[in-house]
């Protein structure tokens, strides 16, 4: 299973120079850490900083995982509360494509 780290360099490729996002979004991953990505700034930049965000996803590093490898359904996991959204929700809708492996 991938590190914090390695799933942050897989997130900075896709993402890359311009993901079209305009704004920031946090992922923030309990314990394991989090993700910040600045979707507004050119180029686009992803680090492992706890700044403000436009929006924020909240979830445990296992739903993370299981979503991100097609296993977990995004929407059945808001359903569940498996996956939390403050902020602008539009944002986090257009994270899917960029978090999958």
């Amino acid at each position: 299973m991938p590190d914090l780290a390695q799933v942050t360099e897989h997130i900075r490729g896709a993402v890359g120079d311009n993901s079209g996002l305009g704004k920031t979004v946090k992922l923030d991953l309990g314990d394991e850490g989090k993700i910040f990505i600045d979707g507004a700034s050119v180029p686009n930049t992803v680090t492992n900083e706890d700044k403000p965000a436009d929006a924020t996803v909240s979830m445990k590093w296992d739903d993370f995982m299981a979503l991100s490898e097609g296993k977990l359904d995004p929407m059945m996991a808001f359903m569940q509360g498996k996956l939390k959204i403050a902020g602008d929700m539009m944002i986090a809708q257009k994270l899917a494509p960029l978090l999958k492996r």
